[in-house]
């Protein structure tokens, strides 16, 4: 059993959480990290900061302009990971971001690179599953999962497509938008997760827009995870360094919640 397989083996929805490496510095980020794992995260997703982040909103790209603007490197982000993995060896890791810092130096480099420092898994949020003839089997050689996205708009013709080569789990992007400005009605939510669910043995992560423990245990109780970010990020984003008081009693109420959507859902 992997370290990601078995976040989602058990009883409650895994908490999968967000933050942005090297937000608001490189040297910060261990901190905030430690306290994601104490206030209950079973998944972490550290961002790998880029100049164009598409996908995401407002909270999310000035997390990058702050990670940026204090000299973020990839070595940087391998290097919080090798730490992150030393001090949480049963915690999974998972690096999140765009394709030109993961490829700049060549698929098979950062795969490599991404195994050695104890990533479990990849979501690279601009490489579609069409054109991904390098990034996915560099990283499934190197025994790292590739996650991949499906959204409001993968209709069935498409999903078998996303699922092809897929790994670890799928991240169901519950908004055709960016990130943390709203959120999908629960109904369409539930709807598109029993839709993923009988496609695949795949665990299904919801994330996009959850931000109270309420929203997490309602989407908690019909899926098997929950992915909370830009709402980590703001907390970031207004305590800096001293984000890590503010951030593990969050992480505390939302774990709460999902455990106790279980024992509703049961």
């Amino acid at each position: 059993m992997t370290r990601l397989s078995a976040a989602f083996a058990a009883e409650r929805p895994a908490l999968i959480c967000f933050v942005t490496a090297g937000d608001p510095t490189p040297a910060a980020t261990p901190a905030i990290l430690d306290a994601l794992v104490a206030g209950g995260a079973d998944v972490i997703e550290l961002g790998m900061p880029f100049t164009d982040p598409m996908a995401d909103g407002p909270a999310i790209q000035a997390a990058n302009l702050r990670s940026l603007a204090a000299g973020t490197t990839t070595a940087d982000i391998l290097a919080i990971a090798t730490a992150f993995r030393a001090r949480h060896p049963q915690v999974p890791l998972v690096l999140m971001g765009y394709a030109n810092p993961m490829l700049r130096r060549g698929a098979d480099w950062f795969a490599t690179a991404a195994r050695d420092a104890g990533v479990d898994g990849v979501i690279c949020v601009d490489v579609p599953p069409e054109e991904d003839d390098a990034l996915g089997p560099a990283l499934r050689g190197q025994g790292v999962d590739l996650i991949r996205l499906a959204t409001p708009t993968t209709d069935a013709a498409r999903l078998p497509q996303v699922l092809d080569g897929a790994s670890g789990f799928l991240y169901y992007v519950s908004v055709a938008g960016i990130t943390g400005l709203q959120q999908a009605a629960q109904a369409s939510i539930e709807a598109a997760v029993a839709r993923l669910k009988a496609a695949t043995e795949l665990p299904v992560a919801v994330g996009f827009g959850v931000r109270t423990p309420d929203q997490a245990a309602a989407i908690g109780r019909v899926a098997d995870g929950v992915v909370v970010g830009s709402a980590i990020v703001d907390l970031v984003g207004t305590h800096g360094a001293d984000a890590p008081a503010a951030v593990r009693p969050y992480i505390q109420s939302l774990a709460d919640a999902l455990r106790a959507a279980r024992k509703v859902h049961a």
